[in-house]
C-alpha cells in the first residue's frame, strides 16, 4: 500500500472531488477527527418518520372510571411520512421500510364540571393497551372540582411495518352527574423514529 502525504487536495478542474470508487471503503482510523466547516450531506440519519397530532375540540366521554375512549386527535401539526390518519381512525401507522425503535409521547387533558378524582391514559398498539405506556392521576383524599387534569406518557417502542398507535383515556366523575371530557387542544400523540 502506498502512502500519499500532502496538506491539501483539490480538483484539477471544476469544483468536485471524488475519493474512491463505487464499492470502496474509506477508513477513518481511531483517534482521527473530521472537522467540518462546510455543509455535510449524506451522513448519519434523520429522526423520521415523525408526527404530532392534537385534538381541536372537546370530546365527551364516560365518567364511570372504567371505560376507555379513543382520543380523536384530528389536527396534524406535522406528519413527515403522511402516516397519521387524522380523519377517521386517529392513528399513526408505521410505513413500509420504517420498522424500528420509536420515541413516543402522549398527553391527555380531562376536565369535569363536577368533582372528579382520577384520569387514566394509555397508548394502544394494534388495538390493545400497552402496559408500559400508561399514565394515571389519582387524588386519593380529595376531589378536583370543575377543572382540568393533564397527564403525560412517554416511552420507546419497537415497531414493525403496519403496527399502529392510538391514544385512549378515561376519567371518573365521583358525583355521577357531571360531564367528563377531553379538553380541546390539550391532548396529543407524537413520536419519531430513533436513529440506530
Amino acid at each position: 500500500m502506498s502512502t500519499l502525504e500532502t496538506n491539501l487536495v483539490q480538483p484539477s478542474t471544476g469544483t468536485s472531488l471524488t475519493l474512491g470508487a463505487s464499492g470502496d471503503t474509506i477508513t477513518i482510523p481511531s483517534g482521527a477527527t473530521i472537522a467540518n466547516s462546510g455543509t455535510a450531506t449524506g451522513f448519519g440519519g434523520t429522526n423520521t418518520p415523525a408526527f404530532r397530532a392534537i385534538n381541536s375540540s372537546g370530546q365527551n366521554l364516560s365518567g364511570d372510571g372504567t371505560t376507555f375512549t379513543k382520543v380523536q386527535l384530528d389536527t396534524e401539526q406535522y406528519d413527515t411520512a403522511s402516516a397519521y390518519d387524522n380523519s377517521s381512525n386517529y392513528r399513526f401507522t408505521v410505513p413500509s421500510g420504517q420498522a424500528g425503535k420509536y420515541f413516543i409521547s402522549a398527553q391527555i387533558g380531562v376536565s369535569c364540571n363536577q368533582d372528579h378524582r382520577q384520569v387514566h391514559g394509555s397508548v394502544y398498539k394494534n388495538g390493545s393497551g400497552l402496559g408500559d405506556m400508561v399514565g394515571r392521576i389519582l387524588l386519593k383524599d380529595a376531589t378536583f372540582n370543575d377543572g382540568e387534569q393533564v397527564l403525560t406518557i412517554t416511552g420507546v417502542l419497537d415497531l414493525s411495518v403496519g403496527d399502529y398507535l392510538e391514544l385512549y383515556g378515561r376519567g371518573y366523575d365521583t358525583t355521577g352527574g357531571g360531564t367528563v371530557s377531553f379538553t380541546a387542544g390539550n391532548s396529543s400523540l407524537q413520536g419519531f423514529k430513533i436513529i440506530e
